[in-house]
């Protein structure tokens, strides 16, 4: 099921606010490289490049780069690596992992994402 929210992106040279999909069915997320141009986001090219399933079943497609990104949700800085996926239909794919790991609920029922205000607290151990 997906939620869908205007959310603020920040790169390594510049922020944009990109249309962003919530999609559970989505393991890892995932960015559109049209808004990778004029320095947005440092490319890290991967060294064995990722095998994708697609949504269309037995298609997958090779990811090459990925993007380290910080996003904003509720007043909540987020980060995480953002798979650069050639001839996205979507601006971003927030997926399964980034939700787990920043402990985002998707409510379809009230069309709400909610977010957990302890994941806020920066920690060092």
């Amino acid at each position: 099921m997906i939620l869908e929210r205007k959310l603020m992106y920040e790169g390594s040279e510049d922020i944009k606010e990109l249309n962003s999909l919530f999609d559970s069915g989505a393991s890892y997320s995932c960015i559109n490289p049209r808004h990778l141009e004029n320095n947005f986001a440092t490319l890290i090219k991967l060294r064995r490049p990722y095998q994708v399933e697609t949504a269309q079943e037995k298609t997958y497609m090779e990811i090459t780069h990925l993007v380290h990104l910080d996003f904003e949700l509720d007043n909540i800085r987020m980060s995480d690596d953002f798979l650069v996926v050639p001839n996205l239909s979507e601006d971003v794919i927030i997926g399964a992992y980034t939700m787990q790991k920043w402990k985002i609920k998707l409510d379809f029922e009230n069309d709400e994402i909610i977010t957990n205000p302890k994941v806020a607290r920066l920690r060092l151990m």
